[in-house]
């Protein structure tokens, strides 16, 4: 029977909590890792009303996407709903995992969800961010250089967009002379020995380095590994903020307000003035993500859809771009739909559930 240590370790395979913001709390918040996991409840938020939920449903793991636990907690009486949410799930034994900024930050993630709603085309990261990335570059055996390759691309190494098993090499000549107590492959103690080798350089994600610099040592013929490491300011264009993309074919202002409030499901938009100009270009950041404006106006984004935008921050739009609020839940809700893709697909012993509790805790009077 998988885990909960199983279920985290995929999810964090293709949304690494190495990519989540500075300020959050992603992971495993409340369970034991090494319980047997007996069903799975996807949810947007988790609270006393979802725990509840998961129990009568025999659900011993939340996977929720905003973090329940996201200050410090200095005491546990069920003075709030975090604390009493908390202390609910641990009585009934059910765990509770989020996954945040590290699955908005992905391809793939939560902005490409949103995209796929939208029936946008040519979706890519708005933001990329930098930082993310490092290079090795070792020195191999000519005849022992497309092993080390192998094994360096197995562990990760050599992915760059959408082109894997990527490497440079150049040939040059090796040198050393092995003293006493070393245990030399090509050569012999106290003979000054030079032998063809490749230089080689592979780019991986830098939270990846110990799996890369394992694989290295293992595959690596040399007693004594040759080896540098890069921090590069690339920028990864697989992870960061927000995403945009086209509509198959440009629409009217008006429509366009009307499309999105029918495939977002959408009980009300706010948006700034609009500009009398078609449509087709959309940026998009699931909640707040008013941070992205300028990288939306820059990618020539002719609507940005996003949501937490305080009064004053929408003069911010200024003529250039129609920002359209669609309020945090609703643009985000459809997480759950990606999670249970994901976990459905490769979890089969046990049921992956969608949660019906509305936890939206926003009413609209209209």
């Amino acid at each position: 029977m998988p885990t909960i240590r199983h279920v985290t370790a995929f999810l964090e395979s293709f949304a690494p909590l190495a990519y989540q913001e500075s300020y959050d709390n992603a992971g495993l918040l409340v369970g034991d890792p090494d319980t047997a996991v007996t069903g799975i409840l996807a949810t947007l938020d988790c609270t006393e009303a979802v725990v509840a939920e998961a129990v009568a449903k025999g659900c011993n793991l939340i996977v929720a996407h905003h973090p329940i636990v996201f200050k410090g907690l200095k005491k546990l009486n069920g003075s709030n709903y975090v604390e009493r949410t908390v202390i609910s799930a641990i009585k009934n034994d059910v765990a509770i995992y989020a996954t945040h900024t590290n699955l908005d930050s992905v391809t793939g993630g939560v902005n490409f969800m949103i995209a796929e709603k939208l029936g946008l085309q040519n979706v890519r990261i708005l933001a990329p961010k930098t930082k993310t990335l490092m290079k090795l570059a070792t020195f191999v055996p000519v005849a022992d250089t497309q092993r080390v390759l192998d094994a360096l691309h197995e562990a990760g190494a050599g992915n760059i967009g959408n082109y894997s098993r990527a490497s440079f090499r150049v040939e040059g000549t090796g040198a050393y002379q092995a003293g006493d107590g070393a245990n030399p492959v090509l050569g012999s103690i106290g003979d000054y020995h030079r032998e063809p080798e490749h230089r080689i350089e592979v780019i991986f994600p830098a939270h990846q380095q110990r799996t890369i610099l394992a694989a290295l040592r293992k595959a690596h013929p040399y007693e004594e590994i040759a080896y540098d490491l890069y921090a590069l300011e690339n920028a990864d264009q697989t992870v960061g903020s927000g995403v945009v993309g086209e509509l198959p074919q440009s629409v009217s202002d008006q429509n366009w307000l009307a499309y999105l409030k029918e495939r977002m499901n959408l009980p009300l938009i706010r948006h700034t003035a609009l500009l009398g100009r078609p449509v087709q270009r959309v940026a998009v950041c699931g909640g707040a993500g008013g941070f992205l404006l300028n990288d939306a106006v820059r990618a020539s984004a002719d609507v940005f859809v996003t949501a937490d935008y305080k009064y004053h921050e929408f003069f911010d739009a200024d003529g250039r771009i129609v920002i359209c609020d669609i309020g945090h839940y609703e643009s985000e809700v459809f997480t759950k739909d990606l999670l249970i893709r994901r976990l459905a697909e490769k979890f089969t012993t046990f049921a992956v559930i969608f949660s019906e509790t509305d936890t939206n805790p926003v009413r609209y009077y209209v």
